[in-house]
Order: structure tokens, then C-alpha cells, then sequence
């Protein structure tokens, strides 16, 4: 399977957080080829910090592998990751990391900074970045001009 293949669905992912008035970033996480974990953003829905669609996506690939160690798994998400998310990243021992659109705010997979390339850190991901990059960004574009239209029209 292919880096665009899986970040088809976490595009889907991101589609379902649209279609629940979030922002739409959506990631999976797949070990041998598989994808053994997904999410989508909740931070609206549940009004918890934590709620960003690697962090859920995560927490399931724990669960399903039985470890906090992710060793040989690949996140893929629609936004590069914030500095939350890195964090958790690095210290999940992910492998690597396919992100789609840059995040100029909070990017740290490399636009503000990269975190997860960090060499003082005891464990570096590596980092494909701009995998369906437009996709990923118009489902961002669209999402946020159709909040700004409905803002102007109440």
C-alpha cells in the first residue's frame, strides 16, 4: 500500500469531523501494512485539549498493539503535527510520519520547527511531508470559508 493510499483515509477521517462541525484533520496509524488505528478531531465535541485526531489515534494503537511503544508504526494525518502531538509522537516511538498539509501556526514537523527530527531527543521519526498536501489543504480551506460564510450571514 501506498503513502497516498493511507492518507486516503485519514482523509476520510478528517471528513467525519467536518460532517461534525470540527476542524477536519483525520489520522491513521497502520503496523505491517495495516491500519490498526484511526481518528478525527474532537476538541469541539468534547471540549478536552486532548482531543486531536493523532492523540486519539494513538491511544487506539496502544490499546491494539498492547504497548505505549509504537515502534513500527507509521502515523499518517491530514495537518502536520502541533507541538502537543509531536510530543506524543516522540514519545510513542513512532517510526514515521506522513502529513499532508503544512500548518504555518503550529506546524512542528518542520515548518516552525521539527520536533520530531530533533536530534537531542532520544528518539527521531522520520517525516514525509505534502503527501495529497492540496487535498488535505482545500478540505481545510473549505471548511474554514463555509464557518466564516455562515458567521457573516447570522
Amino acid at each position: 500500500m501506498s503513502d497516498e493510499t493511507f492518507m486516503h483515509v485519514a482523509i476520510e477521517e478528517a471528513k467525519k469531523a467536518a460532517n461534525q462541525n470540527e476542524v477536519p484533520i483525520g489520522a491513521v496509524i497502520t503496523y505491517e501494512g495495516e491500519v490498526i488505528a484511526s481518528g478525527y478531531n474532537l476538541r469541539e465535541t468534547s471540549q478536552q485539549t486532548l482531543s486531536h485526531a493523532e492523540l486519539i489515534a494513538i491511544q487506539q494503537a496502544n490499546e491494539f498493539i498492547g504497548s505505549w511503544r509504537l515502534e513500527d508504526c507509521t502515523l499518517y494525518v491530514t495537518l502536520e503535527p502541533c507541538p502537543m502531538c509531536a510530543g506524543t509522537i516522540v514519545q510513542s516511538r513512532i517510526k514515521r510520519v506522513v502529513y499532508g498539509a503544512k500548518d504555518p501556526k503550529a506546524g512542528c514537523a518542520g515548518t516552525l520547527m521539527n520536533l520530531l527530527e530533533e536530534e537531542r531527543f532520544n528518539h527521531q521519526v522520520e517525516v514525509t511531508s505534502g503527501v495529497l498536501e492540496t487535498e488535505c489543504g482545500d478540505l481545510l480551506k473549505n471548511f474554514f470559508k463555509e464557518l466564516r460564510q455562515q458567521k457573516k450571514n447570522k
